[in-house]
């Protein structure tokens, strides 16, 4: 899911890129915002049907990664049709997140969730301030990160689907949270750096940065804090 609109294959060439205007972070930052209350909705509309919501998860896994992949490409370039996708895309990740929430819920651990959205909002406003105020250059960031969320995924499917081991579970669901907190501040120097066309695009790439952060530390800390 991280590997929307990222340019893995640019190199550097000697000129320095134009800055990104302060209308077009500020932009940027709305549509994020909006896309989490979008998210917000999809899940709590939908919480009261967990069940069914379990049922057919793999199908609306599926719807979601065809917004992530082929809705959202194919409205890029198309104002208002953008957004329309944009919320189309974050309302189904809320409603991806109902067997978890539900899981929490239903196990007493509800405050978990919201202990987590607080920790993932202060490391994620932690990361974009370093990002934008440091001198340092993370352009050279893209293809190690891009192949270091491949062996991720790759793990995580070996372990999903053979080894099925907690232990793995644990130390992947930290590499997940590792990772994305380096892919926020790639993807925020990105922006300031003037290297995304429309603020919807900056806005999906941060959004799966935070998302992927958040579930990171769901499960985290419903491991360590439950009661077995």
């Amino acid at each position: 899911m991280a590997l929307y609109d990222r340019d893995y294959t640019s190199v550097k060439t000697g000129y320095v890129q134009e800055s990104a205007s302060v209308s077009f972070m500020k932009q940027t930052y709305q549509l994020l915002a909006a896309s989490m209350l979008a998210a917000a909705a999809g899940a709590y509309s939908t919480m009261p049907y967990a069940d069914v919501v379990i049922q057919y998860r793999w199908l609306i896994f599926g719807f979601e990664l065809f917004m992530l992949f082929v809705g959202l490409g194919m409205t890029r370039s198309k104002p208002g049709l953008n957004l329309v996708a944009l919320f189309v895309f974050t309302f189904t990740t809320g409603i991806s997140l109902v067997p978890l929430l539900a899981s929490l819920i239903g196990a007493g651990n509800g405050a978990v969730i919201g202990n987590a959205f607080l920790m993932t909002a202060v490391l994620f406003g932690a990361l974009s301030l370093f990002a934008i105020n440091t001198k340092a250059d993370y352009a050279s960031w893209g293809k190690p990160l891009f192949i270091t969320l491949i062996v991720v995924i790759i793990a995580s499917l070996v372990n999903m689907f053979i080894l099925q081991s907690p232990i793995m579970h644990v130390i992947i669901t930290a590499g997940i949270l590792l990772l994305f907190s380096f892919f926020t501040i790639y993807d925020t120097q990105n922006i300031a750096n003037g290297a995304y066309d429309s603020p919807v695009d900056a806005a999906v790439s941060l959004y799966l940065d935070f998302l992927n952060m958040f579930t990171s530390l769901l499960q985290l800390l419903d491991i360590f804090g439950g009661d077995d």
